[in-house]
């Protein structure tokens, strides 16, 4: 028969197992319970990009009106044809204000397109000279390269078929043979 001391170990054994248990299953559900609590935000916004009307590149393009080379260095194009181009995809990017902001309006989004295709730079660094966020950006650019595509290709980017026929078979003619 076992002595008294290891009857008591056996179960100081199995209480230590329950109490690990119970230790486990607190920290799991704490952790639990900390990660499906999400964090206040302190702003909506940040309160520079609140100041779009002061600090955007439309100011700029309106300084650049009164001086043309300058505007078709900035978007790579002149001011007539940026405006016919505005006009074109303008019902195709054209949101509508909320109670909760005013939205960005298509002169905006074409012109920051525009900057986006002629310099190549972030969407990080443009946020600085738009004043729109990165994340919107990041909304923004693709949805007006898709309107300006819709709007520009039977006009623009017409490929003959005969001719597509004839480069292809002449690049890969040496596949076939």
């Amino acid at each position: 028969m076992p002595d008294r001391s290891s009857v008591d170990f056996a179960m100081d054994s199995s209480e230590d197992d329950d109490t690990l248990a119970l230790i486990g299953l607190a920290i799991v559900l704490k952790y639990k319970v900390a990660k499906s609590v999400k964090k206040k935000r302190k702003k909506w916004c940040k309160d520079w990009l609140l100041k779009r009307k002061s600090y955007s590149h439309i100011n700029l393009l309106n300084e650049l009106r009164f001086e043309p080379e300058d505007f078709k260095n900035y978007l790579r194009m002149d001011e007539k044809t940026y405006l016919k181009l505005l006009t074109m995809v303008t019902p195709l990017i054209v949101k509508k204000d909320t109670v909760m902001r005013e939205s960005i309006s298509p002169h905006e989004r074409l012109s920051v397109t525009l900057r986006f295709l002629a310099t190549g730079r972030s969407y990080e660094d443009l946020k600085y000279s738009a004043i729109i966020s990165s994340q919107a950006l990041g909304q923004i650019i693709p949805e007006t390269c898709e309107a300006l595509y819709k709007v520009l290709k039977k006009e623009y980017l017409k490929v003959s078929t005969l001719n597509f026929f004839s480069i292809l078979f002449i690049e890969y003619r040496h596949l076939l043979l």
